[in-house]
């Protein structure tokens, strides 16, 4: 076990002291990888100063899970939910909910569609079409079962690994429980960022950004920091998409330390 401290300064938003814990809602992101000439590269957002959650930092594609992300009329190709429950410990219903939510935010973010039929990565040809479900999905006009069934194809679960579960810390007013994925850019798809989210899209070699941000020059949460440091190491598409033995919650708490608050992480 590892122990680190994460000096986030006010970057930091704390609840109230009087006030109960908020409760952690399911959210799922996504990695969403290429192979290039120096490496394993990752497509990241820097996310609109509006926002209330992670306003302004550099993140990849996610959000929350949407009641309707655990549909069970899914059209769906690949590991089953229960599978996907026991890989992540959760309920099958949960966990279908997860991968859901991966596939359907990644689409709504970055145009690239997780799904498809009979092995080929599914994608809207027409791109008057396609923007018009991005728009249906973001503003929760559709739902993605209903996308999928439109459109002829399955949801792709085996497009996706899971690498990672952090949970914001209960000091935070607003809270995540959140899923990190690994998926490799289907053939033939590719990604833009057009989404009202975010201010800037763009792919990333993850050593670049982690010296970027021992500068100063850019700031990351502490999930993203660790996800960012492990897709550096795996180093290329095929390592990053190997399924680890096993996945840690990972709760950041407050502590403090000599140089001042910090947040506190317990790594495996």
């Amino acid at each position: 076990m590892t122990t680190r401290d994460f000096f986030l300064g006010s970057q930091l938003p704390l609840a109230a002291d009087d006030a109960p814990v908020s409760q952690a809602r399911p959210a799922a992101t996504v990695m969403l990888v290429r192979d290039a000439v120096q490496g394993i590269e990752v497509f990241m957002l820097r996310r609109a100063r509006s926002m209330a959650f992670a306003a302004s930092m550099l993140v990849f594609p996610g959000g929350r899970v949407d009641v309707r992300d655990t549909d069970d009329d899914l059209r769906w190709a690949g590991p089953s939910a229960q599978e996907w429950a026991q890989r992540m410990d959760c309920g099958q219903s949960e966990a279908r909910g997860f991968v859901a939510a991966a596939v359907r935010e990644v689409f709504e973010e970055t145009g690239v569609l997780l799904a498809g039929t009979d092995g080929e990565g599914g994608r809207l040809a027409d791109p008057a079409a396609r923007r018009r479900a991005r728009a249906a999905l973001e503003l929760g006009e559709i739902p993605l079962s209903q996308l999928l069934e439109e459109t002829g194809t399955d949801l792709r679960s085996d497009l996706l690994t899971y690498r990672a579960h952090w949970v914001t810390p209960e000091i935070e007013p607003r809270r995540y429980d959140t899923r990190f994925f690994v998926a490799e850019l289907p053939a033939g798809q590719e990604p833009d960022g057009d989404t009202s989210e975010a201010e800037e899209a763009a792919w990333v070699r993850p050593e670049d950004a982690l010296a970027r941000h021992a500068d100063g020059a850019l700031a990351l949460m502490p999930p993203t920091l660790v996800c960012l440091e492990d897709l550096a190491a795996a180093g290329s598409v095929s390592r990053a998409m190997t399924a680890p033995p096993a996945v840690p919650r990972v709760l950041p708490y407050l502590a403090q330390t000599d140089a001042g608050p910090a947040l506190r992480v317990e790594l495996a």
